[in-house]
């Protein structure tokens, strides 16, 4: 067995990655080997130096790689060869003194509340179809689940005696959130019109296609696109930044930081903070109304 495959087995079994991201790290040190092979007909991963994976960082930045995708692909490399190192295939480590490049921290707008409820309105809802995307736009605002999680979700992890979902997340880790009234009515009618569908009765994949096939990231990427460009002028508009809606309101509404941070599947607190930086202009206007001297 070659180390890429004995590294992803590792992955696998012992760190537990989904695989969404074996797939994003195979494909990471397949583009690695392609830049090794071309630029040092080199085949062996274990003979690399730093200086080459300098080089490989410079030819994707002139390529048009932002420094966060340069940055992840660097991480895979990263945890490669500390895998190498563990067990003995190499001595030294190519990224040993490697940092990271500063990359601007991107700033996602979140959607209003009233454009949530616009897009949903707006949903004609007597389709299956149109049922089904109305069902996976409550389900991301109502959960602030990831993209991968809802097209992984299934319809046993519905538990409808005490309302809530089981939803797997990054690393296969199991997390409960609590559905809404609302919610709970949208999966019901959904539920029952998906049985009807002779396709969906072969798998428990909660959201089908209208053929009843599972739903695929591009399937959900454009639904959510579909919609929100009607409603909303924002730049970006994805499952991600509902997903963001989802905890940007919460924390506005006053809910505490580490229930968000619970529901959202965050393993540290850092990356729920990420969200209360969009409320700043709110604490600024706040900090200006009040203050005894802001009005000298």
């Amino acid at each position: 067995m070659d180390n890429v495959a004995a590294f992803l087995r590792y992955l696998t079994a012992e760190k537990n990655y989904s695989a969404h991201t074996l797939r994003a790290y195979r494909k990471d040190l397949d583009d690695f080997m392609l830049h090794c092979t071309t630029n040092y007909q080199l085949k062996n991963l274990t003979k690399v130096h730093y200086a080459m994976v300098r080089d490989y960082i410079v030819a994707l930045s002139k390529k048009g790689l932002t420094m966060r995708s340069i940055n992840r692909k660097c991480v895979t490399l990263n945890s490669f060869y500390n895998y190498l190192r563990t067990i003995g295939a190499i001595d030294k480590h190519p990224l040993a003194q490697h940092k990271s490049l500063k990359a601007k921290k991107s700033f996602i707008v979140p959607f209003s509340e009233s454009e949530v409820d616009h897009a949903i309105q707006q949903i004609d809802q007597s389709t299956f179809s149109g049922l089904r995307d109305a069902t996976a736009i409550e389900l991301f605002y109502s959960t602030g689940m990831r993209q991968a999680e809802l097209i992984g979700l299934r319809v046993s992890d519905i538990d409808w005696a005490q309302q809530q979902l089981r939803i797997l997340g990054k690393r296969n880790k199991e997390r409960l959130v609590p559905m809404l009234p609302s919610l709970i009515a949208t999966l019901k009618t959904y539920c029952e019109q998906r049985n009807e569908i002779d396709n969906a009765k072969t798998h428990d994949f909660l959201l089908v296609t209208d053929k009843g096939k599972k739903t695929y990231p591009s399937f959900v990427y454009r639904l959510i696109k579909l919609y929100f460009n009607e409603v909303s002028f924002k730049i970006r508009t994805s499952p991600h930044v509902l997903r963001h809606s989802f905890a940007t309101h919460m924390l506005d509404a006053g809910a505490d930081i580490n229930v968000v941070k619970e529901i959202l599947g965050h393993e540290n607190l850092a990356a729920t903070q990420e969200y209360t930086k969009v409320q700043l202009p709110k604490v600024q206007d706040a900090y200006r109304a009040a203050h005894p001297r802001a009005k000298k």
